[in-house]
């Protein structure tokens, strides 16, 4: 899908992200979010699981370490097939560079394309009050994702992860062809939980996001996949 619904499955076992999978039609193709607790959790295996049953993985890890370090991990997820993964912008311009090389390096060794490296600009959970007083950043957080934006495309990155509040800032400073991918998606209806800058998914598209993260609005309903063809229609409404 041009314009991806990616499911975060934030479960803390393999077991229940698989089983949660087997809610959904065989037949559909799906992009999900492996993120930190899972994959921890159930290591590599659980992206070749997902993998098998035919969907894209996202696996958002937010590296953030030395060049070297950040280097040869990226280089490992890139030997993986997934078709996303995050670094941190904050890790500067040396560390994306090489977390690219190590991408399209680890990649190259199995014959697969390189994923697309999305740096996270600022956490959809960072305040005006945090980002000032916590991170000692001045300015605003629309100021500080922009500035990490263009940190990210000048260093080789495909995109970045950011708040739908701020993708028409990205596509106005990089330009449209970067990719602005975005968490903190709730449908009119769901509870914001801990993100502090949220959106529809009617109102994300009109602001020009890529893509779509979600995960409680989705895997803590009844019915997912009524939920997810829910957010799929708003979301694919909004695109045309």
């Amino acid at each position: 899908m041009r314009r991806p619904v990616i499911i975060a499955l934030d479960f803390p076992t393999a077991t229940q992200a698989l089983a949660f999978l087997d809610r959904f039609p065989a037949q559909l193709s799906l992009t999900v979010k492996v993120g930190m607790e899972l994959f921890y959790a159930a290591g590599p295996q659980i992206v070749t699981a997902i993998e098998a049953r035919g969907h894209a993985v996202f696996l958002d890890l937010k590296l953030h370490d030395i060049p070297h370090t950040v280097g040869a991990a990226m280089q490992v997820i890139g030997r993986l097939g997934v078709r996303y993964t995050t670094v941190h912008a904050a890790g500067g311009a040396a560390m994306l560079t090489a977390a690219k090389q190590g991408l399209v390096a680890g990649a190259a060794e199995r014959g697969l394309p390189a994923p697309q490296l999305l740096a996270i600009t600022q956490l959809t959970s960072t305040s005006q009050t945090m980002l000032n007083q916590d991170q000692r950043i001045p300015g605003t957080v629309a100021a500080s994702v922009v500035h990490y934006a263009q940190l990210a495309q000048t260093s080789g990155c495909d995109g970045v992860i950011c708040s739908a509040q701020e993708v028409a800032a990205i596509h106005a400073a990089v330009g449209s062809d970067f990719i602005g991918i975005t968490p903190g998606i709730r449908p009119q209806t769901a509870a914001t939980d801990d993100q502090q800058r949220v959106m529809t998914p009617a109102a994300a598209a009109q602001a020009g996001s890529d893509g779509l993260v979600i995960g409680r609005p989705i895997t803590q309903t009844a019915d997912p996949y009524q939920a997810y063809q829910q957010i799929l229609t708003e979301w694919s409404a909004s695109n045309d």
